[in-house]
């Protein structure tokens, strides 16, 4: 049976779309970062390079090759861990020129440093992505997350986090960092 993780982990996936208290646990992805305007061309060679590697592990079954322990999935979406430069925070107007990123996709549990070098292999053989080598593999681990889905343009982001604002001070939380995660459904 295929694992689904629209299904089985709806908790992480399909947030509400009012503010939650969860808990992110530690997983492992294939991670690239950046600085900059998310609409350039560079953002998107690095999606796609993130997305080349993820199918690669998914259709190894389909080269001959089958990890020990793997199971049939969907390919995890895509992740953003956003910031600003200093210079950005100081201004009163969002610079997309002044974000910091690391965009990922999660890996299965049965992933190990074997599969993700004959991933590397498989994309270096197949294709020529300059942005290849910038690519990390590892663990992330998120821990006591406030969260909720957010329908609608990311002009209208701000809305969504005024709602968790809230929610974190209506229940006497307190917010240890300026980054934040973004799943893109």
């Amino acid at each position: 049976m295929k694992y689904e993780w629209r299904k089985q982990e709806k908790d992480l996936y399909l947030p509400k779309e009012k503010p939650e208290l969860i808990t992110v646990p530690k997983h492992n992805f294939f991670m690239i970062s950046g600085k900059g305007n998310p609409n350039e061309a560079e953002f998107s060679e690095k999606v796609a390079v993130l997305y080349s590697l993820a199918y690669a592990v998914r259709m190894m079954p389909k080269q001959g090759y089958i990890p020990d322990g793997y199971y049939e999935y969907t390919v995890y979406p895509l992740e953003g861990i956003w910031d600003l430069t200093e210079s950005g925070r100081l201004s009163d107007t969002l610079d997309k020129n002044e974000l910091i990123y690391t965009i990922m996709i999660r890996q299965p549990e049965f992933v190990t440093q074997e599969i993700v070098d004959k991933a590397f292999e498989n994309v270096r053989r197949k294709k020529n992505l300059t942005l290849l080598d910038d690519v990390t593999f590892g663990p992330m681990e998120d821990g006591l997350s406030v969260q909720m889905m957010h329908i609608g343009s990311y002009d209208d982001e701000p809305q969504s986090f005024e709602q968790m604002k809230n929610f974190i001070k209506e229940n006497n939380l307190e917010i240890t960092t300026l980054k934040h995660r973004e799943i893109y459904l």
